[in-house]
């Protein structure tokens, strides 16, 4: 039979852990209490041989029997469930050994009769008020039957050594009611005292659980919120870091944790508290570039109202700074569109004539080889200018994208095909497409066709002068991603050369109109994509690719 089944396993959790600590603390101090006698007996046996003691030998072979004991109990708590059951069996045997005890050191003489005790405080402290009343009355129960033995002259024969003292009944009853009293007055008063103590340890862990439950929640929030948060303390060293602050500085909190705020963002200033309003600044991230922020300051306080340091809240405004850059560059090309859509107009007209009246001067004239190179010369031109004005026409109109699914592929190849048949064409230039037959993209596809055309006309222009000139075309699709904003699912598709590339100090006029480094280019032809990708909803960029040339990178969101 197993020992865990000696009762079913009541209480909770919580409570049956109490229980069993105060019976891990009993063994405890019987044990220390067993150390205690064996001294005191020795003791008692030099300095006072008055004091009747058994003979040292059975003080010996009594208390090595309650080590044993104590020993084998402590296994035993470590595999049963019902600590209760368990506690009231250990403090019956430890009032039952003190009965022994006190009936062979003398009885009603005894110095140990004070050892009862033991087992009513022990009983208070782990079963509180019935236990200590408990073991009161089983104290009183087994002193009385003890008196009554040694007043009957029955001690004797137990112990042959054993001398009575109780001369009548009446000092049995003086004796009796003196302990009695004395052993419920320490039940009560033990019990009122683990009373307190058990209100107390409530309190003293409802007060932890709240804690726990309010760090928890503070370092919920603190780690969840979207906004950097950095404490400093009196110094201006960095005391914490969130989650939020390390996405937006790219550092990791213990790289930050105790540097000093001005040493780590030198653009942040550090004596703001006076002023309420919200800072912006420049501070550099740990992969080098430098983002603007918007921060702001306030008095840190501990409990008792003394200065604690301070807290600063930090936002990332990159992305505003890039729609304020957006709108701006939006109404820019606005009104240029507008005003280049007047000029193609104000052209094509004139422009037609001429080249009417050019082709029939051409049929009329001589064909001497002179009048054939100034008349292609002249067609030539006209038609440059003419699509000249096709891309200002292209670029003035509103870009009203009608979206269907199409693969990206096929139309990556039609762009190329088209591209190999103009006569500027350089036909050594390789072109590597990277994209999978099955890959679907949401758009418009002309608009979409216009942007490979633009962006790999690009590419080929950059490796006009290479001679091993190199343009891939890869895409893929990805999966929302967690950044500062959430982002749904999308199309990206890249171009790269190696060509020349484009200087990083005119990086950022690329995309707008009539911008342009080459000498026979119109500026329009990537201000055309920059102006579909947006109407798309998506995004461009460009960097370098490494060892040499551009890679532009295009996103397009899916439904």
């Amino acid at each position: 039979m197993r020992l865990s089944s000696f009762c079913p396993h009541t209480g909770s959790p919580a409570a049956n852990d109490h229980l069993k600590k105060q019976i891990q603390w009993l063994l405890f101090f019987r044990v220390l209490f067993l150390s205690l006698m064996l001294g005191i007996s020795i003791l008692l046996q030099t300095k006072a041989p008055s004091i009747f003691l058994p003979p040292l030998h059975y003080i010996a072979y009594f208390i090595a029997g309650l080590y044993l004991f104590t020993i084998l109990s402590a296994l035993v708590v470590r595999i049963i469930h019902c600590y209760s059951r368990f506690g009231y069996l250990q403090i019956t045997l430890d009032t039952l050994l003190v009965t022994l005890l006190v009936f062979s050191t003398g009885g009603s003489q005894s110095v140990f009769t004070v050892v009862y005790f033991f087992p009513i405080v022990m009983g208070a402290f782990m079963l509180f008020r019935r236990g200590s009343l408990l073991f009161a009355s089983l104290s009183t129960l087994l002193f009385g039957t003890l008196l009554l033995v040694e007043y009957g002259g029955y001690a004797s024969r137990f112990v042959p050594s054993y001398s009575g003292q109780l001369a009548n009944f009446q000092m049995l009853l003086h004796y009796f009611t003196i302990y009695s009293l004395t052993f419920f007055l320490v039940a009560i008063l033990s019990s009122m005292l683990s009373t307190r103590l058990q209100k107390t340890e409530a309190e003293l862990f409802q007060t932890a659980s709240d804690y726990d439950r309010l760090s928890f929640l503070y370092k919920q929030i603190f780690d969840d919120i979207n906004t950097g948060i950095i404490t400093v303390d009196a110094e201006n060293r960095v005391t914490s870091f969130n989650r939020a602050a390390e996405l937006i500085t790219g550092y990791r909190a213990d790289e930050i944790i105790a540097r000093e705020l001005a040493q780590a963002f030198p653009g942040m200033k550090t004596n703001l508290l006076q002023d309420e309003r919200r800072h912006m600044a420049t501070i550099p991230r740990k992969s080098g570039e430098s983002i603007p922020v918007g921060y702001s300051c306030s008095r840190l306080t501990a409990h008792d109202d003394k200065e604690n340091g301070n807290v600063y809240t930090l936002q990332d405004l990159s992305q505003i700074k890039k729609m304020e850059a957006q709108v701006q560059q939006a109404e820019k090309m606005a009104t240029i569109g507008e005003m280049a859509a007047g000029i193609a107009h104000e052209l094509r007209n004139p422009l037609a004539a001429i080249s009417g009246a050019v082709q029939l001067l051409d049929r009329e004239a001589r064909e001497t080889s002179i009048n054939k190179r100034l008349f292609s010369i002249i067609m030539r031109e006209s038609d440059r200018l003419d699509a000249t004005i096709n891309e200002f026409l292209l670029f003035s109109k509103p870009v009203n994208p009608e979206k269907e699914w199409f693969s990206l592929r096929a139309l990556a190849l039609e762009a190329v095909e088209t591209l190999g048949q103009d006569s500027d064409w350089n036909p050594a230039l390789t072109i590597e497409l990277q994209i999978t037959p099955e890959l679907e993209c949401w758009g418009d596809p002309q608009l979409v066709r216009q942007v490979l055309l633009n962006l790999i006309t690009n590419g080929a222009n950059a490796c006009r002068n290479i001679e091993q000139g190199r343009i891939v075309l890869r895409a893929e699709e990805t999966s929302a991603g967690e950044q500062e904003e959430a982002q749904e699912g999308a199309i990206v598709f890249e171009i790269s050369d190696n060509g020349h590339g484009i200087p990083q100090s005119i990086r950022e006029r690329i995309f707008e109109p009539f911008f342009t480094t080459r000498e026979t280019g119109t500026g329009l032809g990537l201000a055309i994509v920059h102006q579909i990708v947006h109407s798309h909803g998506g995004e461009i960029s460009v960097r370098d690719c490494l060892p040499q040339g551009t890679v532009f990178s295009v996103r397009l969101p899916l439904p």
